[in-house]
């Protein structure tokens, strides 16, 4: 190579190295400013509370008066002996444990049944039927579900004394009043977890289906080893958000039940809001509400270790 071929392509590459630096950077520029707005606004809404709350934690503050006496970790020590706020957290791990579990086999299920049509215009008003309901306000569909529960002349009533059956108190008797909540939370939300399967499922490869009959799999070996496996970032996403948002579930147990018959439908979230606006009790209500936010991320981190996923189609 000649020295002019050789500083020729030196200076070249030194050329396309700058070049290549300073375009890294615009963009760095580019993104670092279109997303501070972003970041500005969440962590308004987002950080400053919850800095906020943590400083309420170790207050005894009530917001009536305007006195703040620092109490340390006697807020945090109170809920160890506090029956009710006990209860109301075994109500909410429960409620969770069954809402979320309902929530994705039977969205698996209707996803699954929705998806083998054939027929594009009938797939799609099926998809559309169910997803409607999440696009109500949930106020409002609490409202709706409360009349339909009701003792006297609510539907579900009506129907079973036309199979001359006895009526139920559904949200007053202990035995029913987590689960009829837990059925209008279903009927409300399943819609957008059904959705989200659905984008899953239609994502996956047939060749795999197609390699997996040949081999002689059946219907359930299909489900198990194919369509599972390869839904499993999507079953994880779908987990995380439906974890997260029915623990913070507050419309419909402050609307439906107001956390009765004997605290049996007080969720931790309804606790913490009468504590802090019923009784003026902000610090000891800042207090759970930061242990409720431990809560949830230990959960969120648990599921995206055990979710992780390395493959790739």
């Amino acid at each position: 190579m000649s020295d002019r071929t050789a500083i020729s392509t030196s200076t070249s590459g030194k050329i396309q190295s700058d070049g290549q630096i300073v375009g890294y950077k615009n963009v760095r520029k580019f993104v670092v400013f279109s997303l501070l707005p972003v970041l500005l606004l969440f962590g308004l809404f987002a950080f400053i509370p919850i800095g906020w709350s943590l400083g309420l934690s170790v207050l005894k503050y009530n917001p009536l008066s305007g006195q703040a006496l620092f109490v340390g970790a006697d807020n945090y020590i109170r809920m160890v002996s506090d029956a009710i706020f006990l209860k109301s957290l075994w109500v909410t791990v429960k409620f969770v444990s069954v809402a979320v579990l309902f929530n994705i086999l039977l969205a698996i299920a209707i996803s699954k049944a929705i998806q083998r049509i054939r027929i594009r215009w009938l797939k799609d008003l099926f998809r559309t039927l169910f997803f409607l309901p999440t696009i109500a306000p949930l106020a409002g569909t609490a409202i709706v579900w409360s009349t339909m529960f009701n003792y006297h002349n609510g539907l579900f009533n009506m129907i079973l004394g036309q199979l001359h059956i006895a009526p139920i108190q559904w949200l007053s008797d202990p035995h029913y009043a987590l689960w009829s909540v837990i059925i209008m939370t279903l009927w409300a939300d399943i819609g957008y977890n059904i959705v989200l399967f659905m984008a899953g499922l239609d994502s996956i490869p047939d060749m795999y289906y197609e390699a997996a009959i040949l081999d002689g799999a059946n219907r359930w070996h299909l489900f198990r080893h194919v369509t599972l496996p390869l839904l499993r970032r999507t079953l994880l996403f779908v987990s995380i958000t439906t974890v997260i948002s029915y623990f913070q579930a507050f419309p419909q147990f402050q609307i439906m039940t107001k956390g009765e018959p004997f605290n049996e439908t007080r969720v931790l979230a309804l606790h913490i809001y009468e504590q802090a606006f019923s009784n003026s009790n902000m610090g000891y209500a800042s207090a759970m509400a930061t242990f409720f936010l431990v809560i949830i991320l230990l959960i969120t981190l648990l599921q995206l270790k055990w979710g992780r996923s390395q493959w790739e189609y």
